[in-house]
């Protein structure tokens, strides 16, 4: 329990109902679904439209989208969102025009988005209202206006150099030429257009017809490789979680072509340590989670890719023998030598959303542009800004990862779920990209390992061992840093927080927590 004395966030408690997400508005949105008797997947699909509208830095339906679901707490059934390369887009193509990667903004980076699909997926097989109802609060948002909160305010700031440099985009994101302020009010009235087309239309609504048509012909003016073939074409589909033990925990993940693997990798690592008897903010406990992260996600870069295209070791990477065979290489005394870095900058942005209903369905959702703002790269008509979860593919032939027709590329976005006794114990997740295996070990552990609550095991402070380096948030005490680099790590204070996260814990009474690092809000009742 926190600190009274302090200021801080307690934990929402209700004996029915809960959701959680990075925004009060789209938290309201859930509950109101909710109280109208949705289920879990209504309330979700309706919080996240709602936060396509509020937090379009972070999300949208250009987008991807990833579902674990328990209904009444029963068998965990995963959900795989994510889009596919277009059929006319090759590794050949692009290193013969000189590429060596695909750039964040480049419209080779834009994959079919899967967010609208996933969504009536999730729908057909567990919601309870109509669909077009629940896209509702979204589209009044987006007519009528919202405020612009605090931390939205700074992704826009941030972002206006990318943001201006689409003309589209600039007139709808960047209203009278400059990036939206701390409680201004904004709309995005053709998006609400997009919106009710989906509503009134269904899949059609957005994968044909004039929206489709929109946004590949401006892709192709750009010079992308997008028909309107690629989004007919485009479907998300149902898979078995992939799970791992700890302790009296089991963990349950989406399997690749997403990365929730390297939780499940980075758990069975520490597994091997005890790490109740070490202090949750200490040196020892963040070195030995950075070294188990460095060693994780080469597995990751190595291994992880589409397995309708590669052969992705599965067993291997969550074999015992395999979580040995890289703890031994961890020195509890000095950081091992940094390999060079691999991938791009790191991104903190994505949104997670959390709900369990009065029938004991526990949704666990994510939705992601990838980077802020994704390419920022958005069509005359629709001012849907499209993901850049394309630039995650290698040109490297040979390479798992490496770009085909077709393919999905390695995904970060990744819905958690834990099990305790075969029933669902903890439904969360954790924003933030590559961060997220991180994230979500860190608070399981918080959870499982120091007795936190769940809004505990959120805010405490978190690090991440990326690009050869240690990127501290400013919670994390100075002489914890300074130890951590006498150890031979190279430290560096995080410029943003490392996305945030959602999390409720199940039981006679439903608690949920958010993450105060975004705008986040938990409701129960």
């Amino acid at each position: 329990m926190r600190d009274l004395h302090l200021p801080g966030r307690s934990v929402a408690m209700g004996r029915h109902a809960a959701a959680a997400t990075s925004h009060s508005l789209a938290t309201l949105a859930a509950i109101d679904i909710l109280k109208s008797g949705g289920s879990a997947a209504d309330a979700a699909i309706a919080a996240c439209a709602v936060q396509c509208i509020v937090e379009p830095g972070s999300t949208g339906i250009g987008g991807d989208c990833f579902v674990l679901y328990s209904p009444r707490g029963g068998k965990v059934q995963g959900l795989n969102g994510s889009g596919r390369a277009p059929a006319g887009l090759t590794a050949d193509l692009l290193l013969g025009q000189g590429l060596n990667e695909i750039g964040l903004t480049s419209p080779h980076a834009v994959t079919i988005p899967g967010a609208i699909d996933a969504w009536l997926k999730l729908h057909q097989r567990f919601g309870k209202l109509p669909f077009g109802d629940l896209l509702q609060p979204a589209i009044r948002l987006a007519e009528e206006g919202f405020p612009i909160t605090e931390r939205v305010s700074v992704d826009f700031a941030r972002n206006e150099k990318k943001l201006s440099a689409d003309a589209n985009t600039a007139a709808v994101y960047l209203p009278g030429g400059k990036p939206p302020a701390r409680g201004s009010v904004m709309k995005l009235e053709a998006y609400a257009k997009v919106l009710r087309e989906v509503a009134s239309k269904g899949r059609e609504g957005f994968y044909s017809g004039w929206v489709a048509e929109d946004i590949v012909g401006y892709l192709r003016s750009l010079g992308g490789m997008h028909t309107l073939e690629d989004f007919a074409n485009q479907k998300s589909y149902w898979v078995e979680p992939i799970a791992t033990r700890y302790k009296d925990v089991d963990l349950l993940e989406i399997p690749p072509s997403g990365q929730g693997i390297i939780s499940l990798l980075l758990l069975n690592i520490l597994s091997g340590f005890d790490l109740g008897k070490l202090d949750p903010a200490g040196v020892e406990r963040f070195h030995i989670e950075a070294e188990a992260t460095r060693l994780a996600f080469q597995a990751r870069d190595t291994y992880v890719a589409d397995p309708g295209f590669a052969d992705v070791p599965v067993d291997k990477l969550l074999s015992a023998a395999f979580a040995d065979e890289l703890r031994s290489r961890i020195d509890l005394k000095k950081a091992m030598p940094a390999p060079p870095p691999i991938g791009g900058p790191v991104y903190r942005d994505t949104v997670y959303i959390t709900v369990v209903d009065a029938d004991g369905d526990c949704c666990s959702f994510i939705n992601s542009l990838f980077f802020p703002f994704g390419t920022a790269l958005s069509s005359p008509k629709t001012g849907l800004l499209l993901q850049n979860r394309g630039s995650g593919f290698r040109l490297q032939p040979g390479h798992p990862n490496c770009l085909e027709p077709g393919k999905r590329p390695l995904h970060t976005i990744i819905p958690a779920m834990a099990l305790k006794n075969g029933k669902p114990w903890l439904c969360y997740g954790v924003m933030g990209g590559g961060f997220q295996p991180v994230g979500q070990v860190h608070v399981l552990t918080n959870l499982v390992d120091y007795g936190m609550d769940i809004q505990e095991a959120i805010d405490c402070p978190r690090g991440f061992h990326t690009q050869g380096r240690f990127e501290a948030e400013r919670g994390i005490r100075a002489d914890v840093l300074q130890g951590l680099a006498a150890l031979g790590h190279d430290v560096k204070l995080a410029e943003m927080p490392h996305g945030g996260g959602q999390g409720i814990l199940l039981g006679d009474v439903l608690q949920a927590g958010s993450d105060p690092r975004k705008d986040g809000c938990a409701l129960a009742y």
